[in-house]
Protein backbone atom coordinates (compact mmCIF):
# COMPACT_ATOMS: atom_id res chain seq x y z
CA UNK A 1 0.00 0.00 0.00
CA UNK A 2 2.78 2.55 -0.92
CA UNK A 3 2.93 6.27 -1.96
CA UNK A 4 4.82 6.48 -4.69
CA UNK A 5 5.96 9.60 -6.97
CA UNK A 6 4.14 8.91 -10.52
CA UNK A 7 3.49 11.98 -12.87
CA UNK A 8 5.69 14.38 -10.22
CA UNK A 9 3.12 14.03 -7.11
CA UNK A 10 2.75 11.32 -5.17
CA UNK A 11 0.24 8.53 -5.79
CA UNK A 12 -1.15 6.36 -3.31
CA UNK A 13 -2.22 2.96 -4.66
CA UNK A 14 -3.00 -0.30 -3.78
CA UNK A 15 -3.57 -4.11 -5.20
CA UNK A 16 -5.75 -6.39 -3.97
CA UNK A 17 -5.58 -9.78 -5.22
CA UNK A 18 -3.18 -11.96 -7.18
CA UNK A 19 -5.35 -14.05 -9.74
CA UNK A 20 -6.74 -13.32 -13.38
CA UNK A 21 -6.61 -9.46 -15.19
CA UNK A 22 -6.48 -6.47 -13.78
CA UNK A 23 -9.41 -4.42 -12.91
CA UNK A 24 -8.33 -0.66 -12.41
CA UNK A 25 -11.10 0.88 -10.73
CA UNK A 26 -10.99 4.95 -10.89
CA UNK A 27 -12.99 7.24 -8.50
CA UNK A 28 -14.93 9.79 -8.27
CA UNK A 29 -15.08 13.05 -6.89
CA UNK A 30 -15.57 13.54 -2.92
CA UNK A 31 -14.20 10.06 -2.48
CA UNK A 32 -10.89 8.34 -2.38
CA UNK A 33 -10.14 4.23 -3.11
CA UNK A 34 -12.44 3.20 0.22
CA UNK A 35 -15.29 4.44 -2.31
CA UNK A 36 -14.21 0.56 -3.32
CA UNK A 37 -13.90 -0.69 -0.19
CA UNK A 38 -17.51 -2.95 -0.72
CA UNK A 39 -16.63 -4.51 -3.74
CA UNK A 40 -12.99 -4.85 -3.76
CA UNK A 41 -12.62 -8.22 -1.70
CA UNK A 42 -15.21 -9.76 -4.00
CA UNK A 43 -13.57 -9.14 -7.12
CA UNK A 44 -9.90 -10.01 -5.75
CA UNK A 45 -10.96 -13.35 -6.47
CA UNK A 46 -11.17 -12.83 -10.01
CA UNK A 47 -9.23 -9.73 -10.77
CA UNK A 48 -5.95 -8.23 -9.46
CA UNK A 49 -7.58 -5.08 -8.53
CA UNK A 50 -5.80 -1.38 -8.23
CA UNK A 51 -7.66 0.48 -7.03
CA UNK A 52 -5.71 4.07 -5.84
CA UNK A 53 -6.37 7.67 -5.11
CA UNK A 54 -6.74 10.81 -7.26
CA UNK A 55 -4.27 13.30 -7.22
CA UNK A 56 -5.62 15.75 -4.09
CA UNK A 57 -7.53 12.83 -2.43
CA UNK A 58 -6.94 11.54 0.67
CA UNK A 59 -3.41 10.49 0.27
CA UNK A 60 -2.37 11.20 -2.99
CA UNK A 61 -0.99 14.85 -2.58
CA UNK A 62 -1.37 17.75 -5.12
CA UNK A 63 0.41 21.12 -5.15
CA UNK A 64 -2.30 23.35 -4.37
CA UNK A 65 -4.73 20.29 -5.87
CA UNK A 66 -4.67 21.67 -9.24
CA UNK A 67 -6.59 18.80 -10.93
CA UNK A 68 -8.49 18.21 -14.44
CA UNK A 69 -9.53 15.14 -15.57
CA UNK A 70 -6.79 15.16 -18.10
CA UNK A 71 -4.17 15.17 -15.61
CA UNK A 72 -5.96 12.22 -13.75
CA UNK A 73 -5.69 10.89 -16.82
CA UNK A 74 -1.90 11.19 -17.45
CA UNK A 75 -1.66 10.12 -13.80
CA UNK A 76 -3.21 7.16 -14.56
CA UNK A 77 -1.54 6.17 -17.50
CA UNK A 78 1.99 6.53 -15.64
CA UNK A 79 0.58 4.40 -12.51
CA UNK A 80 0.01 1.93 -15.16
CA UNK A 81 3.25 2.02 -16.73
CA UNK A 82 5.13 2.78 -13.47
CA UNK A 83 3.43 -1.12 -12.33
CA UNK A 84 4.52 -2.43 -16.06
CA UNK A 85 0.83 -3.71 -16.51
CA UNK A 86 0.07 -3.94 -20.02
CA UNK A 87 -3.31 -3.49 -20.08
CA UNK A 88 -6.18 -4.29 -18.20
CA UNK A 89 -10.00 -4.05 -17.48
CA UNK A 90 -10.61 0.04 -16.41
CA UNK A 91 -13.95 1.06 -14.84
CA UNK A 92 -14.67 4.77 -14.00
CA UNK A 93 -17.31 6.41 -11.97
CA UNK A 94 -18.30 9.79 -12.28
CA UNK A 95 -15.15 12.24 -12.49
CA UNK A 96 -13.65 8.78 -12.99
CA UNK A 97 -15.43 7.74 -15.94
CA UNK A 98 -14.77 10.93 -17.58
CA UNK A 99 -10.93 10.31 -16.64
CA UNK A 100 -10.77 6.79 -18.26
CA UNK A 101 -12.58 7.94 -21.25
CA UNK A 102 -10.09 10.59 -22.04
CA UNK A 103 -7.45 8.33 -20.98
CA UNK A 104 -9.15 5.76 -24.07
CA UNK A 105 -8.09 8.54 -26.47
CA UNK A 106 -4.64 9.05 -25.52
CA UNK A 107 -3.60 5.32 -24.89
CA UNK A 108 -6.54 2.83 -25.88
CA UNK A 109 -4.29 -0.14 -26.06
CA UNK A 110 -3.67 0.07 -22.26
CA UNK A 111 -7.73 -1.47 -22.09
CA UNK A 112 -8.89 -5.20 -22.42
CA UNK A 113 -12.43 -3.24 -21.28
CA UNK A 114 -13.82 0.49 -20.37
CA UNK A 115 -16.21 -0.01 -18.08
CA UNK A 116 -18.14 3.93 -17.54
CA UNK A 117 -20.56 4.90 -15.21
CA UNK A 118 -22.60 8.45 -15.09
CA UNK A 119 -19.88 10.49 -16.65
CA UNK A 120 -20.75 14.05 -15.95
CA UNK A 121 -19.48 15.27 -19.25
CA UNK A 122 -22.53 17.78 -19.72
CA UNK A 123 -20.68 19.93 -22.69
CA UNK A 124 -21.71 17.48 -24.94
CA UNK A 125 -25.25 18.61 -24.69
CA UNK A 126 -25.30 22.24 -25.44
CA UNK A 127 -27.14 22.30 -28.26
CA UNK A 128 -29.32 19.42 -27.14
CA UNK A 129 -32.42 22.03 -26.08
CA UNK A 130 -34.32 19.25 -24.17
CA UNK A 131 -31.29 18.60 -22.25
CA UNK A 132 -31.09 22.37 -20.91
CA UNK A 133 -34.29 22.27 -19.57
CA UNK A 134 -33.12 18.97 -17.26
CA UNK A 135 -29.81 20.44 -16.87
CA UNK A 136 -31.80 23.22 -15.40
CA UNK A 137 -33.46 20.79 -12.95
CA UNK A 138 -29.78 19.20 -12.12
CA UNK A 139 -28.15 22.93 -11.53
CA UNK A 140 -30.62 23.55 -8.79
CA UNK A 141 -29.83 20.24 -6.75
CA UNK A 142 -26.32 21.39 -7.30
CA UNK A 143 -26.86 25.47 -6.50
CA UNK A 144 -27.77 24.06 -3.26
CA UNK A 145 -24.68 22.23 -2.39
CA UNK A 146 -22.42 25.32 -3.49
CA UNK A 147 -24.35 27.56 -1.49
CA UNK A 148 -23.13 25.46 1.48
CA UNK A 149 -19.89 25.87 0.49
CA UNK A 150 -20.12 29.53 -0.21
CA UNK A 151 -21.21 29.54 3.47
CA UNK A 152 -18.27 27.41 4.12
CA UNK A 153 -20.48 24.80 5.32
CA UNK A 154 -18.45 21.63 4.10
CA UNK A 155 -20.14 19.34 6.12
CA UNK A 156 -23.34 20.44 5.11
CA UNK A 157 -22.19 20.34 1.78
CA UNK A 158 -20.97 17.11 2.01
CA UNK A 159 -24.61 15.59 3.25
CA UNK A 160 -26.78 17.54 0.42
CA UNK A 161 -24.50 16.35 -2.09
CA UNK A 162 -25.42 12.64 -0.69
CA UNK A 163 -28.62 12.70 -0.23
CA UNK A 164 -30.26 15.06 -3.52
CA UNK A 165 -27.15 13.95 -5.92
CA UNK A 166 -25.06 11.27 -5.45
CA UNK A 167 -27.20 8.45 -3.14
CA UNK A 168 -30.81 10.38 -2.84
CA UNK A 169 -32.61 10.35 0.72
CA UNK A 170 -31.09 8.59 3.32
CA UNK A 171 -27.90 8.23 1.67
CA UNK A 172 -26.00 10.32 4.11
CA UNK A 173 -27.11 8.18 7.18
CA UNK A 174 -26.14 4.78 5.39
CA UNK A 175 -22.73 5.65 4.73
CA UNK A 176 -20.06 4.89 7.74
CA UNK A 177 -18.56 8.01 9.78
CA UNK A 178 -15.39 7.25 8.24
CA UNK A 179 -17.02 7.60 4.57
CA UNK A 180 -18.38 11.04 6.18
CA UNK A 181 -15.45 11.89 6.96
CA UNK A 182 -13.77 11.14 3.91
CA UNK A 183 -16.40 13.28 1.72
CA UNK A 184 -15.64 15.86 3.89
CA UNK A 185 -11.71 16.11 3.95
CA UNK A 186 -12.06 15.84 -0.09
CA UNK A 187 -15.18 18.31 -0.65
CA UNK A 188 -12.65 21.35 -1.65
CA UNK A 189 -11.08 19.38 -4.41
CA UNK A 190 -14.16 18.40 -6.00
CA UNK A 191 -15.41 22.40 -5.71
CA UNK A 192 -12.51 23.62 -7.62
CA UNK A 193 -13.07 20.86 -10.35
CA UNK A 194 -16.99 21.79 -10.80
CA UNK A 195 -16.60 25.18 -10.98
CA UNK A 196 -14.22 24.67 -13.53
CA UNK A 197 -16.16 24.73 -17.41
CA UNK A 198 -13.31 22.35 -18.76
CA UNK A 199 -14.37 19.71 -16.52
CA UNK A 200 -17.63 18.65 -18.49
CA UNK A 201 -16.32 19.25 -21.89
CA UNK A 202 -14.99 16.23 -24.19
CA UNK A 203 -14.19 15.77 -28.29
CA UNK A 204 -16.30 12.89 -29.43
CA UNK A 205 -14.27 12.87 -32.43
CA UNK A 206 -11.41 11.67 -30.04
CA UNK A 207 -13.17 8.40 -29.39
CA UNK A 208 -14.66 6.86 -32.06
CA UNK A 209 -12.24 4.89 -33.52
CA UNK A 210 -11.89 3.27 -29.62
CA UNK A 211 -12.86 -0.70 -30.72
CA UNK A 212 -12.40 -2.27 -27.13
CA UNK A 213 -15.46 -3.56 -25.61
CA UNK A 214 -17.14 -0.85 -23.67
CA UNK A 215 -19.70 -0.72 -20.86
CA UNK A 216 -21.88 2.46 -20.51
CA UNK A 217 -23.60 2.25 -17.40
CA UNK A 218 -26.53 5.06 -15.41
CA UNK A 219 -27.56 4.72 -11.74
CA UNK A 220 -31.83 4.29 -12.48
CA UNK A 221 -32.07 6.98 -10.19
CA UNK A 222 -29.58 9.04 -11.58
CA UNK A 223 -30.10 12.66 -12.96
CA UNK A 224 -31.63 12.59 -16.66
CA UNK A 225 -29.15 14.55 -17.90
CA UNK A 226 -26.53 12.10 -17.09
CA UNK A 227 -28.48 9.05 -18.95
CA UNK A 228 -28.59 12.05 -22.00
CA UNK A 229 -24.49 12.15 -21.89
CA UNK A 230 -24.53 8.26 -21.84
CA UNK A 231 -26.92 8.39 -25.12
CA UNK A 232 -24.14 10.93 -27.18
CA UNK A 233 -21.31 8.65 -26.27
CA UNK A 234 -23.09 5.41 -27.34
CA UNK A 235 -23.41 6.86 -30.78
CA UNK A 236 -19.98 7.69 -30.87
CA UNK A 237 -18.40 4.45 -29.73
CA UNK A 238 -20.73 2.36 -32.13
CA UNK A 239 -20.39 -0.95 -30.31
CA UNK A 240 -20.76 0.35 -26.86
CA UNK A 241 -23.41 -1.74 -25.20
CA UNK A 242 -25.85 0.07 -22.24
CA UNK A 243 -26.76 -0.94 -18.94
CA UNK A 244 -29.26 0.58 -15.91
CA UNK A 245 -28.81 0.22 -12.48
CA UNK A 246 -32.29 -0.51 -11.14
CA UNK A 247 -32.69 1.38 -8.10
CA UNK A 248 -29.51 2.79 -7.86
CA UNK A 249 -28.32 6.23 -8.30
CA UNK A 250 -24.51 7.36 -8.48
CA UNK A 251 -23.08 4.46 -6.71
CA UNK A 252 -23.82 1.35 -7.35
CA UNK A 253 -20.59 0.09 -6.21
CA UNK A 254 -21.80 1.21 -2.82
CA UNK A 255 -25.49 1.17 -2.25
CA UNK A 256 -25.53 -2.25 -5.03
CA UNK A 257 -22.46 -4.02 -4.63
CA UNK A 258 -23.41 -7.51 -5.69
CA UNK A 259 -24.97 -6.18 -8.68
CA UNK A 260 -22.24 -3.78 -9.38
CA UNK A 261 -19.71 -7.16 -8.80
CA UNK A 262 -21.98 -9.34 -10.96
CA UNK A 263 -21.84 -6.86 -14.07
CA UNK A 264 -17.88 -6.28 -13.72
CA UNK A 265 -17.72 -9.99 -13.57
CA UNK A 266 -19.79 -10.77 -16.50
CA UNK A 267 -19.13 -8.24 -19.08
CA UNK A 268 -14.93 -8.76 -18.29
CA UNK A 269 -15.42 -12.20 -18.07
CA UNK A 270 -18.14 -13.24 -19.64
Amino acid sequence: MPVEKINDIDIYWKITGDKGETLILVHGSWGDHHNWDSVVNELAKSFRVLTFDRRGYSLSKAPDMKSSFKNDAWDLIKLIEYLHISSAHIAGNLFGASIILWTATQRPDLFKTMIVNDPPLFGLLKEDQQAQVEWLAFDNRMEAVLNYFKNNNIEAAAKQYVETIGIGTGGWEKLSDKMHQIFIDNAMIWYKQITDPASIDFDLSLITNFKKPTLLSNGALSPAIFHKVNDKLANSISHSKRLIYQGAAHVPHITHPQKFIEVIKNFCIG
